[in-house]
């Protein structure tokens, strides 16, 4: 939620959170903005309607139908209307080809102003060890990027980067793609 504020979120934004899981942002973001203006995509729809009833102190807040199940982020029925995207710690566990799928597919979205994701940065081809100890890879998960690619896939995208001061768990770095 701070990252989000950070980037002026209101309760009058329409928020995409992706890879919700069981809404361990939508239990704070859903009874932040206005009612219907939070949806979520997850590759599990089941966790994230579990999320839904156990999680947020007023289900009805969030229509069911605004979670979606989406593995390959394509933002199937999501609506235009979409103002601020979220992406936190799931790129960490995903292929680059991944991230760079998402960033392009946001482009449909015409009111987006901003997107914000986090990676695990490194320049060394093989296993690093970030600071806080976890240890991160290039080619399996979690995965880390060269900050020169995470930036290069944003512009590739059409989007502006912009690699964000904010200290992470575990390490990662928070990126807004504008």
């Amino acid at each position: 939620m701070a990252a989000l504020l950070g980037q002026g979120m209101t309760p009058e934004d329409h928020l995409l959170d992706i890879g919700c899981g069981s809404l361990r942002l939508g239990h704070k973001a859903v009874p932040f903005l206005h009612p219907g203006h939070y949806w979520g995509t997850d590759a599990c729809l089941a966790l994230m309607r579990h999320g839904r009833l156990t999680e947020l102190p007023d289900p009805a807040r969030l229509p069911e139908d605004h979670l979606v199940e989406d593995a390959t982020f394509a933002f199937p029925g999501i609506p235009e209307t979409i103002t601020l995207a979220i992406a936190f710690g799931v790129f960490t566990h995903l292929p680059h080809a991944d991230l760079a799928t998402a960033l392009t597919n946001l482009r449909r979205f015409p009111n987006l102003r901003a997107t914000l994701v986090t990676v695990f940065l490194s320049d060394a081809p093989t296993a690093t060890r970030q600071p806080d100890g976890v240890v991160t890879h290039p080619d399996r998960p979690p995965y880390h990027l060269p900050e020169t690619t995470v930036a290069q896939t944003v512009r590739n995208a059409g989007f502006t980067p912009t690699r964000l001061p904010t200290l992470l768990p575990r390490g990662q770095v928070l990126w807004s793609a504008t």
